[in-house]
């Protein structure tokens, strides 16, 4: 089993900033990719960022230039630093990782944490 605690959410004026973390437990070999993921009320899960395990990264068009994703492969760790927030950027966001559980095992594994909540008032 294997299990993503996220933490870092909160409530937060428009212009501020919040530091999200993901921590990855359990049966896990190497993690390949980490991300975050959001959903606003009313509308579908939607990616705001992907780190892979040699550090490559990609941002949705929205959130570049104000948000930076970065790990700690040692901790098996993923944090998402947002600045200058939105109201457009309330939502729920949701860690997620694909891993491996065994070494040189072609199956790659997937998990999502339980989300966090992100408000930014305007």
């Amino acid at each position: 089993q294997v299990q993503l605690v996220e933490s870092g959410g909160g409530l937060v004026q428009a212009g501020g900033s919040l530091r999200l973390s993901c921590a990855a437990s359990g049966s896990i070999f190497s993690i390949n990719a980490m991300g975050w993921y959001r959903q606003a009320p009313g509308k579908q899960r939607e990616l705001v960022a992907v780190i892979t395990s040699v550090g490559s990264t990609n941002y949705a068009d929205s959130v570049k230039g104000r948000v930076t994703i970065s790990r700690d492969n040692a901790k098996n760790t993923v944090y998402l630093q947002m600045n200058s927030l939105k109201p457009d950027d309330t939502a729920v966001y949701y860690c997620y990782a694909q891993y491996k559980k065994v070494a040189g095992s072609l199956l790659d594994f997937g998990s999502w944490g339980q989300g966090t909540q992100v408000t930014v008032s305007s």
